[in-house]
Parts: C-alpha cells; sequence; structure tokens
C-alpha cells in the first residue's frame, strides 16, 4: 500500500492532537490531502483510468465538506490547515 501505518500516525501527529487522533477534521483532510495528491500522480501517467478519476472526484468532494465544517465551527482553524497544507481556497 502507499501509505504505511507509520505514516499514517506521522500525518495524525503533525496534524491533529497526537498519532492516535484520527477523527479530527484536520487530520482527516490532511489524510484526503495526501490520498489527493497520490491519485493525481496516479492519473497523469494513467488518463483514461475513470474508477480512479471518480474516486479522486469523491475525495476532493469529502476534503471540501469537512474544510466547509471547519470554517462553520472555528475559521481559526481553518485558516491554519489550509496554510499548513497549501491548498488554495
Amino acid at each position: 500500500m502507499y501509505l504505511t501505518k507509520e505514516a499514517k500516525e506521522k500525518l495524525f501527529k503533525k496534524h491533529g492532537k497526537d498519532a492516535n487522533d484520527t477523527g479530527s477534521a484536520e487530520g482527516q483532510i490532511t489524510l484526503f490531502t495526501h490520498r489527493i495528491e497520490h491519485l493525481t500522480e496516479h492519473l497523469k501517467n494513467n488518463r483514461k483510468d475513470y474508477n480512479t478519476e471518480r474516486s479522486l472526484v469523491k475525495l476532493v468532494g469529502k476534503r471540501r465538506s469537512l474544510l466547509d465544517y471547519l470554517t462553520k465551527k472555528d475559521v481559526l482553524r481553518y485558516r491554519a490547515i489550509v496554510k499548513e497544507l497549501e491548498l488554495r481556497k
């Protein structure tokens, strides 16, 4: 698999409260961003892989809804995660 358990723990530790904080919005947004980057690289080489393209679109939608939730909940946390992950919006 492209993402090992240790790599996931590292992502959650960096963007969440600790390595076991897998449910926080920031941790999930970080995980989705990593997966989106991975799928984007895959699609650059395999342009006709429409199943992966659909998965990518669904992931982007999930990330967008989590970012919208974070905007409503706490704008400062939203701004921090967008800046940290270098997302456009």
